[in-house]
């Protein structure tokens, strides 16, 4: 049954992509998202895989009206992954998202000073999160993730593309 499902939600997922991302450009016109950095003390680095959508991603989501983009990704962590800030954030860039539309851009911010109490049980949005070395990084891992991650810790230089 679970290989079903998989099936249908792969078959379904580029269309269900495109719908949203149209409606959203009626809507919003321009899109802003956010997406953290979280390193832990061994600098291992926090992913969340979604229930809609394959890959590995860094934790976040849109921005809301009336939100700055910090309040965003504070809001996404503690959704995403029960984190919650104890020190600054840093912001790392903003990202034009091209492959999702021309309006998309992501502000990424690193975040090295947060509690944890628990990693958070799967639910409708998050199938599965936890924090991985990143020369381990799990199969799967977006290219725009793993993009991120080399710029904030291996030191190459930031381009200005999601990809």
């Amino acid at each position: 049954m679970g290989e079903r499902l998989n099936r249908i939600r792969r078959r379904c997922e580029p269309l269900l992509r495109r719908f949203f991302h149209a409606y959203f450009l009626v809507v919003r016109g321009m899109t802003l998202g956010v997406r953290a950095v979280v390193l832990d003390g061994k600098n291992r680095v926090f992913l969340v895989r979604h229930s809609y959508v394959s890959g590995w991603y860094l934790p976040g989501g849109g921005v809301d009206h009336g939100e700055t983009m910090e309040q965003a990704m504070r809001r996404e962590l503690k959704e995403e992954g029960d984190i919650d800030l104890t020190g600054e954030a840093v912001l790392h860039g903003i990202f034009l998202n091209s492959h999702v539309s021309r309006r998309d851009h992501v502000a990424v911010y690193v975040v090295r000073q947060f509690r944890q109490d628990r990693l958070p049980e799967p639910n409708r949005e998050i199938s599965e999160c936890g924090f991985f070395e990143i020369g381990s990084l799990p199969e799967g891992t977006t290219r725009g993730t793993r993009l991120r991650i080399a710029e904030v810790l291996g030191g190459t230089p930031p381009i200005a593309t999601w990809r």
